[in-house]
């Protein structure tokens, strides 16, 4: 077969430099109908195989293994003969070659029978449609390397993408991941498409129907959205979030990046959502942002107040002024303390509430058997009792904080007041972080201590100084008016209270 090079070469001698056949064939050393071939097609001809490749050891057994391809096809689906099976059924019946020559020779069957994939290309009309999926992404938080779940959600006509990261995939997460979706695109697509995830529907065995959980039917209903499952393995059918979970991977995640919470990591995947817009999807006529500014009047809505997207359930209150929450405590404040409580769990927030009134919120926690404790809750029992104050849990554990001033507080304190009521001031003190920011507190602290001020009334006259601090008053501009700049500055002269005395004004007045 002549390569390239060579059919060029013979082309230019017979053409272009007028050489024969035979001298052509004669300097490369190739046969004349060789020469002749390349002569007759413009264009290199492609290799083709004219005889079948000899197969002294396999050729025998081919029709043997078409059989037995055609035997597996019926098999059940995990007990059917795989390429080793099929080479020791070989082995013991005579074949004698390696076991790599009859898995090339099944490999090559199999691929002539199977047809290639073939998909139809969709239009989406602005405002109809959107699909959602999860997926997961390293990222290194406060030091720390952990898998985060990242829910994205792609509207079908703009290709506006929305991506948002969870601990978990539960479902309070998966509404959270739906509002902040739709606040950012402005309005509610008409229809979502989603996979089989169990947050939305129940588990699927067999058939096509779906039964949603309740909990996602009245998500829905509340925005007014239909839903659209896929069928179990045809993720192809939300081709473009599929695509776009690993877009937000490669191009947002990449290089790992380092945050110090999911807040700093959600604030970053909000605003590189947002530069997307100025990005250009191929076979798309105008950019992202254009086509998202003419899809948005479409969409629906957002309802008002959001959804409150939280797992509720009751709880009882422990002995330690706790509520225990998937085998983690959560305090609440001692003196609002009620037996029967109800507890929301919000995807990063836990908040512990009694007839409406939030009594306390917590950072939830997703590990087990963990305190979550604020010492704000216990003050007003260390009040009652300061000598339970050196061993309470939430002191000790919100000490590592304290500013050094704190401590020299405690210390000059106790000094002071030996017999508890040093404790008790300082756990005055403490309260106030209920009313002010921690820093103004230790600013006004280090006041009281320069001052000698050293009690709770002292720490709090020092705060409503620094927070009211009093205007210089203004210097009066005497210029144009000369004559006056001496007043207050001139020598007392008593004499004229003389005078008063005299003039008989203070006798009238005792009169």
């Amino acid at each position: 077969m002549l390569i390239v090079d060579q059919h060029a070469t013979i082309r230019h001698a017979y053409y272009n430099q007028d050489k024969s056949i035979r001298e052509i064939a004669r300097e490369l050393q190739i046969s004349r109908q060789s020469v002749r071939k390349a002569l007759a097609s413009p264009a290199p001809l492609p290799y083709t195989q004219t005889l079948p490749r000899s197969a002294p050891k396999l050729g025998p057994f081919h029709a043997r293994i078409a059989a037995l391809l055609q035997e597996r096809s019926r098999q059940p689906r995990k007990q059917r003969y795989t390429s080793h099976r099929i080479f020791e059924i070989l082995q013991g019946e005579g074949y004698t070659g390696s076991e790599a020559r009859v898995r090339g020779y099944i490999g090559e069957l199999t691929s002539a029978q199977r047809l290639p994939k073939t998909f139809v290309p969709l239009e989406f009309d602005p405002g109809q449609d959107a699909q959602a999926d999860w997926g997961e992404a390293l990222v290194l938080m406060a030091d720390h390397p952990i898998t985060v779940q990242l829910f994205v959600i792609r509207l079908c006509y703009s290709r506006r993408t929305f991506a948002m990261a969870f601990p978990t995939q539960r479902q309070e997460a998966f509404f959270e991941g739906h509002v902040q979706a739709f606040s950012f695109f402005g309005g509610v697509p008409r229809r979502i498409s989603y996979d089989n995830l169990t947050t939305a529907v129940r588990p699927l065995f067999t058939g096509r129907t779906r039964q949603e959980q309740r909990a996602f039917t009245a998500f829905r209903s509340y925005y007014l959205f239909d839903s659209h499952f896929c069928n179990l393995n045809a993720g192809h059918e939300k081709g473009q979030v599929e695509h776009g979970v690993g877009y937000v991977r490669r191009n947002a995640l990449v290089p790992v990046p380092s945050v110090a919470s999911f807040a700093a990591l959600n604030a970053y995947l909000l605003d590189w959502c947002q530069r997307e817009d100025a990005r250009q999807v191929s076979g798309q006529a105008e950019r992202i942002g254009t086509m998202w500014a003419a899809e948005r009047p479409l969409l629906r809505p957002l309802p008002t107040p959001p959804y409150r997207c939280c797992l509720t359930t009751s709880v009882t209150l422990t002995p330690y002024s706790q509520v225990v929450f998937e085998t983690n405590r959560y305090s609440v404040p001692c003196d609002r303390a009620v037996a029967r409580l109800v507890l929301r769990a919000y995807p990063f927030q836990i908040e512990i509430v009694h007839d409406d009134a939030v009594l306390a919120r917590h950072p939830r926690c997703y590990a087990r058997e963990q305190d979550v404790l604020d010492p704000l809750h216990y003050l007003p029992l260390l009040a009652q009792r300061p000598g339970a104050f050196d061993h309470a849990k939430p002191i000790r554990m919100w000490q590592h904080a304290w500013p050094l001033c704190y401590k020299r507080l405690l210390l000059r304190l106790r000094t002071q007041w030996p017999e508890g009521r040093g404790v008790q001031e300082f756990v005055r003190i403490l309260q106030l972080h209920s009313e002010y920011a921690a820093p103004l507190i230790e600013a006004a602290i280090e006041q009281a201590l320069s001052i000698g001020c050293i009690h709770a009334d002292g720490v709090r006259l020092c705060l409503y100084q620094l927070c009211h601090v009093e205007a210089p008053h203004p210097i009066l501009d005497l210029v144009e008016q000369p004559h006056l700049a001496a007043i207050g500055t001139q020598p007392l002269n008593l004499a004229q209270y003389e005078q008063l005395l005299q003039g008989g004004l203070y006798g009238a007045t005792l009169g």
